[in-house]
């Protein structure tokens, strides 16, 4: 296995790098793989063995559902044993939160999955897609001296870099460094070599093993408080019997308004079972609810502390929790712990 050439398979779902423009209308269609091999045959240069599947019917990245996740998921489960890693190629406008999915879905994965895309289509001249494709096979594909997957675990890989895949965030609609992690370090950088941040990388325990889940449980919401939000309108979303888990994206440290119907609608929320996790909207820096009263409110009200979760993660993170049948109180506490290495702690 040492001295043998990885097997690296590619599942193509859809976005902007797999996409072409109709010359009658100058609308980007989707097109398929093989257009994405003939405009990279630097691929076929690598040592690897490359394979390539994709979804039947390519899906810009605003139509991936969590039905999406778990056909992923699928794909990767059956193919395990067959491949040393794993490239999603992905539209970019919810790459954050299927890689965010991914993360709990593929439980102990101990192969590397690189999640990569583009802003502009592979066959235009100045796309970014080439140097995203070949960058996320490589992650991929690279082993250590014992020849072990250096990567174990999800990932996005834009640019020259690679992130945690649930630390990411898009941050960037016309910029061809859309994606970036605010609140962890980079998994690795791709200069002239390639290197890798190796204390900072997942290591699954040995004895425990790859678990593929199937399940996700979309009854989450997400609110943004703002000065003059309107009572009503958060009493309805928090009593909505649909809706079994909120993600409140709070001011700064995780603070709140001192308002006695919130506060009171959080506590009747919770006295129903439903999860309220508590996030910031501030891009960089954690929640931290002891600091402030009015943070500490919501931490006496029963609301959970989310850190420094993206709000991509915090969503996904509670419907894969749901979706385990788990009680609210475990539920609460693993909202609260990192079980992907998605929070800092």
């Amino acid at each position: 296995m040492k001295n043998s050439n990885p097997n690296i398979l590619i599942i193509y779902t859809g976005g902007t790098i797999g996409m072409i423009k109709n010359p009658n209308t100058g609308v980007l269609d989707t097109f398929n793989w093989e257009h994405l091999l003939k405009h990279i045959p630097e691929l076929n240069e690598f040592e690897y063995n490359i394979s390539a599947c994709q979804f039947n019917t390519p899906l810009d990245s605003s139509d991936i559902m969590p039905k999406h996740w778990m056909q992923m998921t699928k794909i990767i489960c059956d193919n395990y044993h067959k491949f040393d890693g794993f490239v999603i190629l992905h539209g970019t406008d919810t790459m954050a939160y299927t890689a965010s999915a991914l993360s709990f879905m593929l439980q102990n994965i101990n192969k590397p999955v690189v999640l990569t895309g583009s802003q502009l289509p592979i066959g235009v001249i100045r796309t970014d897609g080439k140097e995203n494709i070949i960058n996320a096979v490589e992650f991929a594909a690279a082993r250590d001296l014992e020849g072990k997957p250096i990567v174990r675990e999800v990932a996005v890989c834009f640019g020259q870099y690679l992130y945690r895949g649930n630390r990411t965030t898009k941050c960037s609609a016309d910029n061809f460094n859309a994606f970036i992690a605010y609140n962890d370090e980079p998994l690795a950088v791709a200069g002239v070599e390639i290197s890798y941040n190796i204390k900072h990388l997942l290591r699954t325990l040995e004895n425990n093993h790859f678990t593929p889940h199937f399940n996700m449980n979309p009854s989450v919401i997400a609110i943004t408080l703002f000065p003059g939000i309107k009572p009503q309108i958060v009493k309805n979303v928090f009593m909505d019997p649909e809706i079994e888990g909120i993600v409140l994206r709070t001011f700064g440290s995780g603070n709140a308004p001192k308002q006695e119907w919130l506060i009171n609608s959080i506590k009747e929320a919770n006295d129903k079972g439903k999860i309220i996790v508590n996030i910031t909207q501030c891009q960089r820096g954690l929640v931290e609810m002891e600091r402030y009263q009015t943070g500490y409110q919501l931490f006496q009200a029963g609301v959970v502390n989310g850190k420094d979760m993206t709000v991509e993660c915090a969503v996904t993170k509670l419907m894969f929790l749901l979706a385990q049948h788990r009680k609210p109180e475990e539920v609460r506490k693993m909202m609260a712990i990192p079980l992907a290495g998605e929070m800092t702690v």
